[in-house]
């Protein structure tokens, strides 16, 4: 499990990304920031994180930061 300390920016954005689509609001700015954030996680980060990051697949990333387990649902990779 990662710590959440040291993902808490990629979490935020992915926070952030779900209010704006709840709101209807741009969701440009944060996938961009995403997309960067993925771009400079560090070698150690889990490849869990970085496979969810990287298919864009934000919603199991979310859940795995958070701790929960991404595949459980009725979607398994």
């Amino acid at each position: 499990m990662p710590s959440h300390e040291a993902f808490a920016p990629v979490l935020d954005a992915l926070r952030r990304l779900d209010e704006a689509a709840a709101q209807r609001s741009s969701v440009l700015p944060v996938l961009q920031e995403l997309d960067q954030l993925a771009r400079t996680l560090p070698p150690d980060a889990p490849a869990d994180l970085r496979h969810y990051l990287q298919r864009r697949s934000y919603g199991k990333a979310r859940l795995f930061l958070e701790g929960h387990d991404p595949e459980a649902g009725p979607c398994p990779r």
